[in-house]
């Protein structure tokens, strides 16, 4: 079989062996899996948690194609995977809590396999059956759309609120269109790049600003007509967690998704003063994944339009340079 893998000289496809589910493993044979921009990050050398080399993939969707011992799943069932490999033991997973687990591992970041391939094989748990109304290329949008899934159930949900969200890639787009599925009072996007901009109108938000304004937290603030009860920083970075502070001030919630490249430095009296929170949001959660997965199966959040481009396998390294390009939004590998 071909299995991509990212190394320090760039991206390769490489053969390997079939693997062979062990117990309480599947073996899936792969439809579609997302370049995700922790991938491309991880390419760049700006990933805090992947080193190269190692095998990419974890937005996918597939087919059961064997099992092992002690497997339930039925050979041809349609799935898709939660990719975070918990220990199952520790005081976190006892807690429910296995996105945070004390010894966690994940699948297609920090693993020996990844999804970008023609086969891989997981733990059964991992695994979520896929509706029929889903096609594989939908399907795969479900891992992505558990994060902001996750982030809004953090925040008791969106309903009524004022939101603003940092950025305009992948998680930035569906969290904004989680927020709307929400019944958000109001959503606000800012973005550096006149496309990003533009796409962030086009998929819904009631107003996008220039973050490299220097009068950004104003113009948000003014469109909201208030300051943001939530702003997620999709970027995480220096200048947007600034930007973040300044809009959720006073009382405000920020909640961090992107994955930051670098620690930051935060306004700590600005923090107690206005009695603001910092909420951390990592992954999701089995129940993010069934809500994501219901969202779009009926419809409440469409991804149309957010797949604009797809590579087959062998045409990996292109399908990463198409991610890292800023032309498109998700990039897809179909085997």
């Amino acid at each position: 079989m071909r299995r991509v893998v990212v190394t320090p000289s760039g991206v390769e496809v490489i053969d390997a062996e079939v693997p062979d589910p062990d117990q309480n493993q599947v073996l899936v044979r792969v439809a579609a899996a997302g370049v995700c921009g922790s991938d491309v990050h991880a390419l760049q050398g700006r990933h805090p948690f992947i080193t190269l080399p190692y095998p990419p993939g974890h937005e996918v969707s597939g087919t059961v194609e064997a099992v092992g011992p002690g497997a339930s799943l039925a050979v041809g069932t349609r799935v898709t995977m939660e990719p975070f490999l918990p220990c199952w033991e520790c005081k976190q997973c006892l807690a429910g809590r296995q996105n945070i687990c004390e010894r966690l591992r994940f699948f297609g970041c920090a693993h020996d396999q990844g999804g970008m391939a023609d086969y891989f094989t997981v733990d059964q748990r991992r695994l979520h059956v896929i509706p029929d109304e889903l096609d594989w290329r939908r399907a795969a949008f479900i891992e992505p759309l558990g994060t902001p899934v996750h982030a809004s159930r953090l925040v008791g949900g969106l309903a009524g609120k004022t939101v603003a969200i940092l950025g305009a890639g992948t998680i930035a787009l569906l969290t904004l269109k989680v927020a709307r599925a929400q019944k958000a009072s109001s959503v606000v996007m800012t973005a550096r790049s006149a496309r990003s901009r533009e796409r962030a109108t086009t998929f819904g938000a009631d107003a996008v600003v220039d973050a490299s304004a220097a009068d950004a937290v104003a113009q948000v603030r003014d469109h909201l007509k208030q300051s943001a009860d939530v702003v997620f920083d999709c970027v995480a970075e220096q200048s947007t967690i600034d930007q973040a502070l300044a809009m959720a001030n006073k009382g405000g919630t920020v909640v961090v998704v992107g994955v930051p490249p670098a620690p930051v430095t935060i306004p700590l009296p600005m923090i107690q003063d206005s009695q603001l929170r910092i909420q951390g949001s990592a992954t999701y959660l089995p129940e993010d994944f069934a809500d994501a997965i219901d969202l779009l199966t009926s419809g409440a959040v469409d991804v149309a339009g957010l797949a604009t481009a797809i590579r087959p396998l062998d045409e990996a390294a292109a399908a990463f340079a198409d991610a890292a390009s800023g032309e498109h939004i998700k990039v897809l590998i179909e085997p």
